[in-house]
């Protein structure tokens, strides 16, 4: 047993993950000052590399950046990043560990993020000009509906999400061939672009169905039982999520969050919503809708 007279109030967290930022998180709201390791050069670990989390769907940047920016502002807490423990000395509450730091080349207490650094380096990280993608050869009406978006925002200072929306609007969804035009005009790959259109959820890839049925898949609705719910949507349109009908009637789809947690499980149709869903008022609310 050691004396509590010979306990340090400090305490090293090696690992800066989903879980290292959190122990520190809490041992330093207990009163110790944390000395957080991690051999990257940020903090952050996997979770960094997560779109979304099972089994919620819940964004995984949206989850962690909070932690992120509490860790860097806490003064109880000390980030050693590029470091590595490499001795361990002591016993239970008394230890002594010899960190390895790698260098940085920078003076990391003035680094504002430019990126100057890695654009000048001598040694590695050259940074090449990505070629602008190439698209397909298209004519007709298509062709002039993109030129006419892509002079709308020519002078546009932001990012490609303006010119998303108005194709969406111009064309019900964004076909590929549209997708590789504006690629093509705003000299950027198309894998960036393809980013973008793919994430949001109001964005379509393919035509629409007339009515749209989306079931809410948030942490609240699936602790009630959304799954059940879409589960009888899918046997009773004959379709899984993702899908429209034959027809073209309906598609099915799931969406992270409708923000209507008091009334969970809730499914929206064409974007009326309806909440406290049971599996009996499925074909009811869906007959309202030819």
């Amino acid at each position: 047993m050691v004396d509590e007279k010979d306990m340090v109030g400090a305490v090293m967290v090696v690992g800066g993950g989903i879980a290292g930022m959190q122990a520190a998180l809490d041992l330093s709201a207990g009163g110790f000052l944390v000395y957080l390791v991690e051999e990257s050069p940020s903090i952050g670990g996997n979770m960094l590399r997560l779109d979304k989390t099972f089994p919620t769907g819940d964004c995984a940047t949206c989850t962690i950046s909070p932690k992120l920016v509490a860790c860097m502002r806490d003064l109880n807490i000390e980030l050693l990043t590029m470091a590595q423990v490499t001795a361990l000395d002591g016993v239970a509450g008394n230890f002594k560990a010899k960190v390895r730091i790698a260098p940085r080349s920078v003076d990391a207490s003035k680094c504002t993020g430019c990126g100057d650094c890695t654009e000048h380096c001598p040694v590695r990280n050259v940074v090449r000009d990505v070629p602008g993608y190439e698209p397909r050869e298209v004519g007709g009406d298509e062709r002039v509906k993109v030129d006419e978006i892509l002079a709308r925002h020519r002078d546009d200072p932001g990012g490609i999400m303006p010119i998303l929306q108005d194709v969406s609007k111009s064309f019900g969804f964004l076909p590929r061939s549209v997708l590789e035009q504006v690629a093509a005009g705003r000299e950027m790959p198309l894998a960036e672009v393809m980013r973008v259109a793919s994430f949001y959820e109001e964005f379509r890839l393919h035509p629409e169905a007339r009515h749209i049925v989306e079931v809410c898949d948030g942490t609240s609705c699936y602790s009630r039982h959304s799954k059940k719910l879409l589960k009888q949507l899918e046997e009773h349109l004959g379709i899984k999520a993702g899908e429209t009908d034959e027809e073209g009637r309906f598609a099915l789809r799931t969406i992270r969050c409708l923000g209507l947690c008091a009334l969970s499980p809730v499914m929206r149709v064409d974007g009326v919503s309806f909440g406290r869903m049971t599996r009996d008022q499925v074909p009811q609310i869906l007959e309202r809708f030819e």
